[in-house]
């Protein structure tokens, strides 16, 4: 997939927002901006002062310019200044999906109302933009305002947000991302609201105090536009714009008399500027009132370990466990996915003789009820687990706790439980287990490392073997799991030394 991504958008004269906002945050991100201008604005901190639109025959030949030569795999769109711009903008819209060979995807930030307060686009615009755009739109990304504009409902709390994101999507939008920051609930708290797929995602932290905020909604979209070219899920790419927008309201500051730009910085590696995930259990949950939490306590987590976890051995068999062991392999996951194996029970607590008597961490995958009776060391779940098993009960039974992640959300959630280590996987793609859309790459693996190496034991696992494992060694990632590497060589115990020797570094 090409990273060349575009924005059309109108320019901003104070360099805070609008086209200039939109390069410095994809540049971040890695990918190439192109521009197509719809508007100049004559603006500076203080204020808007003029909106002088481009003509339709200008954008045009920007497009046609574009679409010759550097084709987008993204198309971010930000201020169109009036309804002709919405209607030739989305004709083009409507052909590029129709005819190119790979279509783009399309995120809309509907500036209607800047985050000063300045009108942006003419009033007659709402009924163009849900005739002709929205139906063509991917993500869209309003704030409270362009919500209560397009939608006609006021967001006074979760339900009232639900409903505006209802509404979009039944005007034809895929998905919809609401931004916080305009209303204050819990007082004090930024919320931000995805809808997508069926599926709802709340992240939450604390408002960063600045009045230095110029730009955040252009800012936000255009890293979510960046991410989805790099095939970023879409809820990875809301969390990491949340943490982009709060890496850069930190270090805003002004230029001129007025309002200053958040600050366009890095790729957000410190794990602080990140927002939580709002689920059950969390303080953020209840204080929302959307959720019924459950008795586990975040607070506690679970048992720690006190080192890194090394070779990972993830084996289907009690014979398999048992060469592992006594090969030297300290890490070993029991993974027997059929819950009607006869000697399920058997081989489980087998294992757990096994990994006392060869002094190593026997961690039992999935069956929790069954590690917790025969006293494992510890057990590695999956995060559709987290929705069925007790937690509380294997936080206190005191057994440690591995979870699987597949990107930034499903890492950011897990890490509100507080386990014992975090695996991140697919690194590559695997025959033992369909990974498709969740394969991470050395890329990701090195984002994860740094943001979390520093709480928890990181693993890696997924296609991982005797050739790939240097490379994933070099990320810094305390733990490399493997399965094929071990189960399919024709001399295992060979097998073993080999990757241990990688993990030494030797």
């Amino acid at each position: 997939m090409s990273n060349v991504v575009w924005s059309i958008a109108g320019s901003d004269s104070g360099g805070g927002a609008g086209i200039q906002a939109d390069i410095k945050a994809m540049q971040s991100f890695d990918v190439h901006a192109c521009t197509a201008i719809t508007a100049l604005t004559a603006q500076n901190s203080l204020g808007v002062e003029a909106i002088n639109s481009v003509s339709t025959e200008i954008i045009e030949s920007q497009l046609f310019a574009l679409e010759a030569d550097m084709k987008a795999s993204v198309i971010k769109i930000g201020m169109l200044a009036n309804v002709q711009q919405i209607q030739l903008v989305a004709a083009h819209i409507a052909r590029y999906k129709s005819q190119w060979e790979t279509p783009p995807r399309v995120v809309y930030d509907p500036v209607a109302i800047a985050t000063s307060g300045d009108a942006l686009t003419e009033e007659d615009t709402v009924d163009a933009i849900k005739t002709h755009l929205l139906p063509l739109v991917d993500v869209i990304t309003p704030n409270t305002h362009e919500t209560q504009i397009l939608t006609g409902i006021y967001l006074i709390g979760p339900d009232a947000v639900r409903e505006a994101g209802k509404k979009l999507c039944s005007l034809g939008v895929k998905a919809v991302i609401i931004k916080g920051g305009h209303w204050d609930y819990p007082k004090g708290y930024c919320i931000d609201y995805c809808w997508h797929d069926d599926e709802e995602y709340w992240l939450g932290n604390e408002a960063i105090n600045t009045p230095h905020a110029h730009g955040t909604g252009c800012t936000l979209s255009s890293v979510i536009a960046a991410c989805l070219s790099k095939e970023y899920p879409l809820k990875d790419a809301f969390i990491l714009g949340k943490a982009y927008i709060n890496q850069g309201l930190k270090a805003a500051v002004r230029f001129g008399e007025g309002i200053g730009p958040v600050a366009h910085t890095v790729f957000p590696h410190q794990l602080e500027d990140y927002p939580q995930v709002i689920e059950a259990g969390s303080w953020l949950g209840d204080e929302l009132d959307f959720m019924v939490p459950d008795d586990y306590n975040y607070a506690a987590g679970f048992a720690s370990i006190e080192d890194d976890l090394g070779l990972y051995a993830v084996v289907d068999t009690i014979e398999w466990v048992a060469l592992c062991l006594k090969n030297g392999v300290k890490t070993v996951q029991l993974r027997v996915k059929d819950p009607q194996s006869p000697t399920l029970e058997q081989d489980i607590a087998q294992a757990v003789l096994l990994g006392k008597q060869f002094d190593g961490r026997v961690f039992i995958n999935d069956h929790w009820q069954l590690a917790i009776k025969h006293g494992a060391y510890g057990v590695h779940l999956g995060q559709e687990d987290l929705n069925v098993a007790d937690l509380s009960a294997i936080q206190k039974a005191g057994l440690r706790l591995g979870l699987s992640t597949h990107g930034f959300y499903e890492m950011l959630r897990a890490h509100n439980y507080r386990p014992s280590y975090l695996a991140f996987g697919a690194i590559y793609p695997t025959t033992t287990k369909d990974m498709t859309g969740q394969i991470q790459g050395l890329e990701k693996l090195r984002h994860f490392v740094p943001l979390m190496q520093g709480h928890y034991p990181t693993v890696a696992i997924g296609g991982i073997d005797l050739l790939r494992a240097p490379e994933v060694v070099q990320t810094k990632v305390g733990s490399v799991a493997v399965v094929r590497a071990i189960t399919e060589a024709s001399d295992p115990a060979i097998a073993i030394t080999q990757l241990q020797q990688v993990m030494d570094g030797k």
